[in-house]
């Protein structure tokens, strides 16, 4: 048996074949921004960071504050100890740093960072594991949040595999 399709039921196919591949999971496309969102609630600070030069170990690292954006000046990769070997350090083209964290409570935190750069967030016990990864409101310049659930310490926050020699960050506690 043989099937023909008139010309105008082919198209109507054609046209509903998008429908049927969102439906399938297929990821939405990236929203066009007509100008910068504002983050509200904990992230609202995002919008006034202060500048910071990260450190090249751990004995040098920056203070990040909580609550605070930090708009890094980062340094190149090979120029970076790392307390803890990242596990994407970036090449030697890249750059990274390091900055201290102070913890007070014990409860969830948050950074969020400017771009796909790589982070690690190190304790007195070793490399914390996240508990979460997202992205942050569209249009805000937030590109990445990752949550840990932290003790109270101090922290040594690394930042590595970041394409440019800037990043901004913010580290803020989880209602």
């Amino acid at each position: 048996m043989r099937i023909s399709l008139t010309p105008l039921a082919a198209g109507c196919l054609m046209l509903a074949a998008p429908l049927w591949a969102q439906d399938a999971g297929m990821p939405a496309a990236a929203p066009v921004c007509t100008g910068p969102v504002t983050p509200t609630g904990a992230l609202a600070p995002w919008v006034s960071p202060a500048p910071l030069t990260a450190g090249a170990d751990g004995a040098h690292a920056a203070l990040l504050k909580l609550g605070q954006a930090a708009q890094i000046a980062l340094l190149p990769t090979p120029a970076v100890t790392y307390p803890l070997q990242p596990e994407k350090p970036g090449g030697s083209v890249s750059h990274g740093g390091v900055m201290a964290l102070e913890v007070a409570q014990a409860g969830n935190y948050r950074i969020a960072l400017s771009s796909g750069a790589w982070l690690d967030v190190v304790g007195a016990d070793g490399a914390q594991r996240s508990v979460a990864h997202g992205h942050g409101p569209d249009c805000s310049g937030i590109r990445k949040m990752v949550d840990f659930a932290l003790k109270p310490g101090r922290y040594t926050v690394q930042v590595s595999a970041n394409g440019a020699d800037t990043i901004r960050v913010l580290a803020v506690a989880l209602p």
